[in-house]
């Protein structure tokens, strides 16, 4: 999808559909919307012949289309809900109800009336963001294995209109920054959606060697042997029993400062997990193709750090294999020993995102020192069954950096919520067996024991922990109740709120 800016009124363009959005018509309200009369003097006064038969009313997800008397072009009329509760969230959400509401009809091209989605609480900057951020991520496909699919809308313009006009030169910026951090987005959907008879570790490695030849990372990809004398334990136990082998892939980008932090985003990579020998049930376990999220997410980041030349050094970290039952699968009660040495009394195979980021976590810090460490899993059911299916929870050993992390959620969407590390979860992952171990026999609080697993291998770090077990991806049965956005499958969580991170200036 590409996306440009237009100076003029959004009735003077020539797309094949308008779109605007309508605050929430109160109850006792008559006159027609002042901010509406220019389209409906295009539209031969269909508006408000429409708004006086309360055929429009502005409720959210309400969307009507009108076509022009003279057949060049139609308006969509988009609820956006009560005026006191229109936020940038809601704007979002209505560009992604446009680019749907318009698939399969026709319309190629698609304007947004750029004034008719601010107010005081969103600037015609936070806007323009929106828009993007919605009718890209709306109108995602993945269409790898289709034989078909329908038309869908392929431009938009954002129509600015003599008052934004003004402001065109920081609204173009804003407008180019976001567009680039969606093709990244998307570039990452289309990564994470695919199946592991494909996406295997060393698929993601030649994904990941793809991005140094595109963008100038530096990639490095360590295999079974590189590991094995590397002494990781954690990634190759969790990979023994696949045919396909675990990989460690690390990115390099050297960052758009002279002299600036370096900051580690660390990715869980199971292409698919079954379980391993404490095997899952198999409702639902065809969704564990999405396992990979993290390391896609962190892929995801490097490859927007990169192209929007964020000031951070920025190093990505991939833990990849596939846990999967087999003749030489690791097993309950083995103990397995970690690129630091730390050990780990494996007590259930399928906790075993924890168990490959450990050695992830662990070389990072030693090899490259870095400031700051995020790391991005879809670590634990506990968590969804906390938050629910849109809401990350954030555990993290510094103040400033979780809450850094919660200011780039506000201004992306992705939302996080932050948990406790107690002293009590940390003595509930103690081993008596080995250092720590992978499991608990108490089941209350498994996101926050699993954070206090991953905080042994970080030592004194600043570090934060995004289980994003949650919104990683996204189901049928919850597809009504997240943002709509949101695409069925894999998300690509993470990549806007990290990158957004890297981009905001120190405080």
């Amino acid at each position: 999808m590409r996306f440009t800016l237009d100076r003029r009124e959004a009735a003077q363009g020539t797309v094949d559909a308008i779109a605007v959005g309508l605050p929430e018509r109160a109850e006792k309200e008559d006159a027609f919307p002042r901010a509406l009369a220019r389209e409906d003097q295009a539209f031969g006064k269909l508006l408000s012949a429409a708004w006086e038969r309360r055929e429009i009313r502005g409720k959210r997800k309400e969307a009507t289309t009108f076509h022009r008397p003279d057949g060049k072009g139609r308006l969509l009329v988009v609820g956006l809900g009560p005026r006191t509760q229109v936020d940038v969230e809601t704007v979002r959400n209505a560009a992604a109800e446009s680019v749907r509401a318009l698939k399969g009809r026709g319309a190629r091209t698609l304007g947004f009336k750029l004034s008719s989605f601010t107010n005081e609480r969103i600037p015609a900057e936070t806007a323009v963001r929106a828009l993007v951020d919605g009718a890209g991520l709306g109108g995602y496909e993945f269409l790898r294995y289709k034989t078909s699919h329908e038309g869908k809308v392929e431009e938009v313009t954002v129509f600015l209109g003599d008052e934004a006009a003004r402001e065109e030169a920081p609204l173009r910026k804003a407008l180019e920054q976001e567009e680039t951090l969606i093709e990244s987005v998307l570039w990452t959907r289309d990564i994470a959606n695919v199946p592991a008879d494909t996406a295997t570790p060393e698929w993601l490695a030649e994904q990941a060697r793809g991005l140094s030849k595109e963008s100038g990372v530096k990639v490095t990809v360590f295999d079974e042997k590189k590991l094995a004398e590397m002494n990781c334990g954690g990634i190759l136990g969790v990979g023994s029993g696949s045919s396909h082998p675990p990989r460690l892939i690390i990115l390099e980008y050297a960052g758009g400062a002279r002299s600036g932090k370096t900051v580690a985003v660390v990715g869980k990579g199971i292409t698919f997990d079954s379980g391993g020998i404490s095997l899952k049930p198999a409702e639902g376990m065809s969704n564990m193709k999405f396992d990979k999220s993290g390391a896609c997410a962190v892929l995801g980041v490097v490859r927007a750090a990169a192209a929007l030349k964020v000031p951070p050094r920025v190093i990505g970290v991939m833990a990849c294999a596939e846990n999967l039952p087999g003749p030489s699968s690791y097993r309950p009660g083995d103990v397995l020993r970690t690129h630091t040495g730390k050990t780990i009394e494996v007590l259930n195979t399928d906790a075993e995102g924890r168990v490959v980021l450990s050695d992830a976590l662990g070389y990072v810090i030693e090899k490259y020192h870095p400031d700051q460490v995020i790391d991005l899993a879809t670590l634990t059911g506990a968590c969804v069954i906390a938050l629910g299916p849109d809401i990350a929870g954030l555990m993290s050993n510094d103040e400033a950096l979780a809450q850094s992390l919660l200011d780039a959620s506000h201004q992306t969407g992705e939302a996080v919520w932050r948990l406790p590390v107690t002293d009590t979860h940390r003595e509930m992952v103690k081993s008596e067996v080995g250092d720590v171990r992978n499991s608990t026999e108490i089941r209350s609080g498994g996101a926050l024991t699993a954070a206090a697993f991953l905080e042994n291998f970080v030592g004194s770090t600043s570090w934060a922990h995004l289980d994003i077990a949650g919104p990683g991806y996204n189901e049928p049965p919850t597809a009504r109740f997240v943002p709509s956005y949101f695409n069925r499958g894999a998300t690509a969580f993470g990549v806007r709120l990290v990158t957004r991170y890297l981009m905001t200036p120190p405080r």
